[in-house]
């Protein structure tokens, strides 16, 4: 049996018909600069891997440069770039928050950044008697939110601190950060957990974990966040909803074709 055959018997990808594995190379060419790489990605046989390659670059969906390292074509950006013209985080988001409110039985958000703030884009309430103070289109500041802390916690120290010397660091109450070394500190605590908590810094009485969403370059441009009322859950009962707020704020990640190496 030849290595593709073998492959398509279930020990390898699956494959089973010539497209199927014109799309494993395609992926995988996308992913990989180097044929040896393509061919032990893909479980194919060198000489279909390299017949497969061969027809994606007289089709430019494959490049070759003077090395010999494979690039995406102008056919695959072009398609790349219509699709992401159309691309609603709201409506592709919007499933995974309602799973994710049926685990947790909490309101969750899904914000993203806007200047200096970040607006509410998907709201679900859980069934609970009551709602959350806050609306899709309402936009809050990003460094008394959780969903702005994990933004920020995406940028440089010299974006930070440009951030903090525009927007200022207005109370929003007793407990919001209000100078930039403690701002610094918990971005430090954002970037080493992998969420940031809201200790009733934006509204008294509400507390949230939130996670960080990345787009398909990787970059945060939006945030996950799970938001519920002090009286019910203690800091350290929020906190433990954060491995939630993260799965779920992957799943939307790649949803949105981020896919971490």
């Amino acid at each position: 049996m030849g290595r593709d055959a073998a492959a398509a018997g279930g020990t390898g990808h699956g494959v089973t018909n010539a497209s199927e594995k014109t799309l494993l190379v395609l992926e995988a060419a996308l992913a990989h600069t180097r044929f040896t790489d393509v061919v032990e990605a893909t479980g194919l046989a060198k000489a279909t891997t390299h017949r497969i390659i061969a027809t994606l670059i007289d089709h430019q969906f494959v490049v070759a440069d003077a090395d010999g390292r494979y690039l995406p074509g102008p056919k695959v950006l072009a398609l790349a770039g219509r699709a992401l013209e159309h691309i609603d985080i709201s409506a592709i988001a919007k499933p995974f928050a309602d799973a994710l409110v049926g685990r947790v039985r909490c309101t969750v958000h899904v914000g993203a950044a806007a200047g200096d703030e970040v607006i509410y884009l998907v709201r679900t309430d859980s069934d609970k008697p009551y709602q959350m103070p806050s609306r899709v289109g309402a936009t809050i500041p990003m460094h008394s939110s959780g969903i702005g802390k994990v933004i920020l916690a995406a940028c440089t120290d010299e974006e930070v601190d440009r951030f903090v010397a525009r927007a200022g660091l207005p109370p929003r109450t007793e407990h919001t950060i209000t100078t930039p070394e403690a701002l610094r500190a918990e971005i430090g605590r954002v970037r080493s957990r992998g969420y940031a908590l809201d200790r009733e810094e934006n509204v008294p009485g509400v507390r949230c974990v939130a996670a960080p969403i990345r787009d398909h370059t990787g970059t945060v441009r939006y945030g996950l966040s799970i938001s519920t009322l002090a009286v019910e859950h203690t800091e350290d009962q929020v906190e433990a909803m954060s491995a939630e707020a993260v799965r779920a704020a992957d799943a939307i990640s790649a949803a949105l074709g981020h896919h971490p190496r």
